[in-house]
């Protein structure tokens, strides 16, 4: 009797206790592409990356659980909640090391126009929206994440996905990108007051680099002397003669030296000649007057 009256004694005191409500069991993170919380954190798979242990240094050595970046009570104001630099640990300070600016945290290859499967593990079924955000063209990972990197619009928005083999899968398309990005992760659940953030880090090909044209190669122009009038112009690019040609009025003045010496020469010829005949008429003149003297004096 004694003890059937302790049992009935406790079952009305602990019917007397208030309810207290358990916490939300909705933790869950990207495990496809690997997110920088699923490979770093206290229960991470990826925690030898080097960036993995920088970002465990930079916590102090602790890192949250990999399913457990959340904040209650969000309400879709994650830019007024969430600050800019902050945005992989939510500005929890736990997280604090997976907003490290850097290119090494394990990543996932994809390509452009890729159909993208999206794995976010879960321990229990909740509804709510996935907005499912990419790095805009020119981001750069030497920056810590900030909004103005995401765009104001998400690339994709996905409400109550089935939960099927502990994960909700969804699919979302890749648009055109080089290099390396950040997909961004918001899960607001619409069963608990929590909404959840993630960074995964995706490398697309780099830009295929294109071969500079190059410069045509322009031949070097000899300088040529100016071609008599009456030769023929030079081929292009080739060169002129080393030495000039003589100038045409050379000739021209040889010729008149020649001729002004011939006419010289005559000229002199000519006198000589003149000198002589005269002379010679002189003397026959002389000659016929003496016979004619002599003629008369033998007649008388």
């Amino acid at each position: 009797m004694l003890v059937r009256r302790l049992a009935i004694a406790g079952l009305l005191a602990a019917a007397s206790v208030p309810a207290v409500p358990l916490p939300a069991l909705a933790h869950g993170a990207p495990m496809t592409p690997i997110s920088r919380s699923a490979a770093c954190a206290g229960n991470g798979v990826q925690r030898a990356a080097a960036a993995c242990k920088a970002a465990l240094k930079a916590t102090g050595g602790f890192l949250g659980a990999y399913d457990n970046v959340r904040l209650a009570g969000v309400n879709g104001d994650d830019r007024q909640r969430v600050p800019d630099g902050k945005l992989c640990s939510a500005g929890i300070d736990t997280y604090r090391g997976l907003d490290l600016a850097r290119d090494d945290f394990p990543a996932t290859e994809v390509r452009s126009g890729q159909r993208l499967s999206v794995s976010y593990r879960g321990t229990i079924p909740h509804q709510g929206s996935f907005r499912i955000y990419l790095t805009r063209p020119g981001y750069s990972p030497e920056k810590k994440l900030a909004w103005d990197d995401l765009g104001a619009q998400p690339l994709a928005e996905v409400k109550d996905p089935p939960l099927r083999d502990s994960a909700y899968r969804m699919r979302v398309k890749l648009p055109e990108r080089t290099g390396r990005h950040v997909l961004y992760v918001v899960w607001e659940t619409s069963s608990t007051p929590d909404t959840y953030y993630s960074c995964s880090d995706l490398v697309f090909p780099a830009a295929a680099k294109t071969p500079a044209a190059r410069p045509a190669k322009t031949r070097k122009a000899t300088p040529t002397a100016a071609a008599p009038a009456s030769e023929a112009p030079a081929t292009p690019g080739t060169a002129a003669p080393a030495t000039p040609e003589p100038s045409s009025a050379a000739p021209v003045l040889a010729a008149a030296e020649k001729a002004a010496g011939a006419a010289e020469d005559s000229t002199i010829t000519f006198g000589h000649f003149l000198i002589v005949g005269a002379l010679a008429t002189a003397a026959l003149v002389a000659a016929g007057t003496g016979v004619a003297r002599l003629r008369r004096r033998e007649k008388s």
